[in-house]
């Protein structure tokens, strides 16, 4: 035979086999006792073969039918392991995918609280700053930066963003003070091509376009950027609530006072399908009330923008 009889009416012969009962193959698979009984009778008159001798209400299987019962027994426990193995290793491993500065600097520090409520989950934080694609990358969540629209996956507003140009105390006391923005364009800064710095420079109305950049280091993450910083390199562009420690221990300081709002936030995101699936749900509570609990925490928004 080169091909398969139907496999909905084999599942049921399957069943019926292995049950000697037509009555137990239905309430088993949820179907009535008639539907069985076609079922049988399709993949009889497919293989051209008696699989059950028929007397009243009783069936019994035939030499035939005993001869392939087993092995469609053994295929279809074989085919229950296998989905039940697949499903048991997804479902207790959460992949998280964001940007390697979410991960340094806001994730990693927390993501042992969510372990701790979470003792029968692993987690994998897959740190990259590319959107990945959750079905080639084996991806359940991620936090990205944007406007929260991505086709085929649901988004979840965790925050809005400040920008801000942050440095160390002490490189603000050899270099300032700095008068304004304007004052500040012109000085060296770290990435100074960051598009970052073009949005801060027109959320406080300086034409920046057109100007010769002044030379500056070229950092390739918010982390290093923020680091250096700290260092005494100069001046960074950053997301003011991921430096909040840093800010709040005196480490860094605004070079210029500012309050402008990023255009991207930070969104939770995954596929619809997913969306009620235990671990996702899982970490889709704990991230929304830990960022509850920050916003509550900067009541004029400082940090975290309304």
């Amino acid at each position: 035979m080169s091909q398969l009889p139907p496999l909905s009416a084999v599942r049921v012969f399957e069943a019926a086999a292995r049950l000697e009962n037509f009555t137990a193959a239905a309430q088993e698979l949820g179907m009535t006792q008639a539907a069985v009984s076609y079922q049988v009778k399709v993949l009889e008159e497919r293989l051209g073969i008696s699989l059950f001798q028929r007397a009243g209400r009783k069936v019994a299987l035939t030499d035939k039918g005993r001869e392939i019962a087993p092995i469609l027994t053994r295929a279809f426990d074989q085919m229950r392991q296998g989905f039940a193995a697949l499903t048991q290793d997804h479902s207790t491993v959460l992949t998280i995918s964001c940007s390697i500065s979410f991960a340094h600097l806001w994730l990693a520090p927390r993501i042992g609280a969510f372990q701790m409520v979470q003792p029968g989950l692993a987690v994998r934080i897959d740190a990259t700053n590319r959107v990945v694609d959750f079905a080639r990358d084996g991806v359940d969540v991620a936090i990205r930066g944007g406007e929260g629209t991505w086709p085929g996956v649901e988004a979840k507003l965790l925050t809005h963003n400040r920008l801000a140009p942050l440095c160390s105390p002490g490189w603000l006391a050899k270099n300032g003070p700095i008068a304004d923005a304007r004052a500040l364009h012109a000085m060296p800064r770290l990435s100074p091509d960051d598009m970052w710095w073009h949005e801060w420079f027109a959320g406080v109305d300086v034409n920046a376009d057109g100007r010769a950049l002044p030379p500056g280091i070229a950092l390739d993450s918010q982390v290093m950027e923020g680091r250096a910083a700290m260092a005494g390199q100069g001046v960074a562009i950053v997301n003011l609530f991921l430096w909040k420690a840093e800010v709040e221990a005196g480490l860094l300081v605004e070079a210029v006072p500012s309050y402008v709002r990023e255009r991207a936030s930070y969104w939770l995101v995954y596929p619809s399908h997913a969306r009620n699936t235990p671990k996702v749900k899982a970490f889709r509570d704990w991230i929304g009330a830990e960022f509850a609990r920050e916003i509550a925490a900067d009541p004029e928004g400082r940090y975290l923008p309304r």
